[in-house]
């Protein structure tokens, strides 16, 4: 990983979109960092497509993208399970270029979700996986599903650092339960993931861009850069031309096939506000 500092000006400067997780990216304890809500909105000012895109549940997602529930993230997307579910705003949202998403000044809050399975799929899943949730949490002691678990609908979480603190060796016993019903997992900094289906976020991302715009994200990665922090953030990392890691990404190292191509001096929401810092100081010297 380089310094931050080391991205080139002209790289910085054709930056039209960012993808970035949540937690401990954006938040530090459950609450997103004034500087990442204020980079957020300065990005999205500046006429650039954010979506953050999450191990989180769907239904986490969802006051942070509603109006109704009090000022939405500044965001043109959520996308969230690792890929399976985005929310985009509904009908009243326009696509005003090919690159650039702008919400109108009158957009209150319709939102529509978005599944890349189909319901049957989703259905039959389900109950596989209400079934592998009961033998993990029998087999493995004090391990429980995450908190958020009742606003999942496409995968299985496990709380490991969130509000519980398990050993790495009870991390990999979990993993190699979910594995062994052919569930593809990933490890975030906080839970234990499992789903029937190929998702991860690089899968999600490119998923989300056709959705939303109708654009390749293979073929103009040069224009998007994704800030991450854990092991969910692999896939990104390693696709990615532009890619950068906030400087808790530290403890995750050892653990990591694929790392960022930078590093921000500062951890968590500081950290993503650093990388929001760059795009736009670059583009201002245009």
């Amino acid at each position: 990983m380089k310094p931050l500092a080391q991205w080139p000006v002209d790289s910085r400067r054709a930056i039209r979109g960012v993808f970035t997780d949540i937690d401990d990216t954006l938040t530090h304890d459950g609450h997103i960092a004034r500087a990442a809500l204020q980079a957020l909105g300065d990005l999205k000012a500046a006429g650039l497509t954010v979506i953050p895109i999450t191990g989180r549940p769907i239904g986490w997602c969802e006051p942070f993208m509603a109006v109704t529930n009090g000022p939405a993230w500044p965001v043109d997307a959520m996308v969230a399970e690792n890929g399976a579910v985005a929310f985009v705003p509904g009908p009243a949202y326009a696509v005003t270029s090919q690159i650039d998403l702008q919400r109108p000044s009158d957009m209150r809050g319709a939102l529509s979700k978005r599944y890349q399975q189909s319901a049957e799929v989703r259905t039959a899943n389900r109950l596989r996986m209400d079934s592998i949730a009961a033998q993990v949490c029998a087999e493995v002691p004090g391990m429980e599903l995450s908190r958020d678990s009742a606003g999942r609908e496409t995968d299985l979480a496990f709380d490991y650092a969130e509000f519980a603190h398990h050993s790495p060796e009870t991390v990999q016993r979990v993993l190699a339960l979910l594995q062994s019903h052919g569930m593809q997992t990933t490890v975030s900094s906080i839970h234990i993931h499992g789903c029937f289906g190929d998702f991860n976020k690089w899968t999600g991302a490119c998923w989300i861009v056709r959705e939303l715009l109708d654009r390749d994200l293979s073929t103009e990665l040069d224009q998007w850069v994704f800030v991450g922090d854990s092991g969910n953030d692999q896939a990104m990392f390693q696709h990615f031309t532009h890619s950068a890691g906030v400087a808790n990404i530290a403890r995750f190292v050892p653990q990591l096939s694929h790392l960022p191509t930078y590093l921000t001096p500062s951890a968590r929401g500081a950290g993503f506000a650093e990388v929001a810092r760059a795009i736009l100081e670059a583009r201002s010297l245009a």
